[in-house]
């Protein structure tokens, strides 16, 4: 029945796709609320897969719209189609009954980015005369140096960092690792939380809980988690005027932004930002296509 395939489904994603623990109960939460959907307008639990079709699928799209975003909606629509395909693969279904409905049609926003002047005043925001403010800025240097998720910065090791080459090994979504450089202020950052600060933090954990190898930690000596990032983050945009709407997430796009608006190859930055797709990147050659326009309209005599 529904139930235990959606289970054998999650465990297949867990231990055999190797997705990330974000990324599961995404999938989890969309299936039960579409199972719970199911079991609300049948009465019953003991729902065949075989009698859900494209009908089905799209009265549960119409009873989301007036309470979810169309992103919300268009990624439940993918968790049905990844689910219903992973069915055929196992030989349950012969159809995939959710890629006969179509996705909501989304307009794609322009990601929140920094010019390099908020950029750099942003960065320099923590106090490098205490602990707390040296590690803040070795991270903020480093999301910006390197384009890294929050998720992949927290999980770093001292294992994975090249001093001398100022090189980082990255462990990207479904595993797949990436070589992304760093340069000269990022590092100094670096060092100098590591020399005067993290040897401090790792002595408040308790032996069982030291965590010798990660590389960010918070003031206990545990590896930081990206909620606490987030939370440090909206620290220092209060301090910083005319910087809002920031996020960890806003680094990376300032990263990629720059790197475009100073001639780098957009494959170039799709390799460095670890997009498994071309046109996930293409979407900062609007940003800088905008700008362009603006800077036209403002010099241009006949604009």
């Amino acid at each position: 029945m529904l139930d235990d395939y959606l289970n054998q489904f999650l465990q297949h994603l867990k231990y055999e796709r190797n997705v990330s623990p974000h990324t599961l109960r995404n999938y989890a939460s969309d299936l039960e609320q579409f199972r719970d959907h199911l079991f609300k307008i049948e009465k019953r639990q003991d729902i065949p897969v075989k009698d859900i079709d494209r009908l089905t699928i799209r009265e549960w799209m119409a009873s989301l719209h007036g309470d979810h975003k169309k992103t919300s909606v268009a990624r439940k629509l993918a968790s049905l189609r990844t689910f219903f395909q992973f069915l055929i693969r196992e030989g349950v279904l012969e159809v995939n009954p959710a890629k006969l409905v179509a996705t909501p049609k989304i307009e794609r926003k322009i990601p929140n980015h920094l010019n390099q002047e908020d950029a750099v005043r942003f960065i320099e925001t923590p106090d490098l005369n205490n602990d707390l403010g040296r590690r803040d800025r070795a991270i903020l240097e480093f999301l910006y140096a390197t384009g890294i998720r929050v998720g992949e910065l927290v999980g770093l090791n001292l294992r994975d960092i090249d001093f001398r080459e100022r090189m980082v090994r990255v462990t990207g979504k479904r595993k797949k690792q990436r070589i992304v450089p760093f340069g000269e202020p990022a590092l100094h950052a670096l060092m100098h939380y590591l020399e005067e600060t993290r040897p401090q933090f790792l002595a408040n954990a308790p032996a069982e809980k030291r965590e010798d190898q990660a590389v960010f930690l918070n003031y206990q000596g545990t590896r930081i988690t990206t909620r606490s990032v987030g939370r440090m983050i909206d620290k220092y945009i209060k301090h910083c005027a005319d910087v809002h709407h920031i996020s960890p997430h806003s680094l990376r796009h300032t990263f990629a932004t720059h790197l475009l608006d100073a001639g780098a190859d957009l494959r170039h930055i799709q390799e460095l930002l670890g997009h498994a797709r071309l046109s996930t990147t293409q979407i900062y050659t609007q940003v800088s296509m905008e700008k362009m326009i603006d800077v036209y309209s403002k010099a241009h005599p006949k604009a």
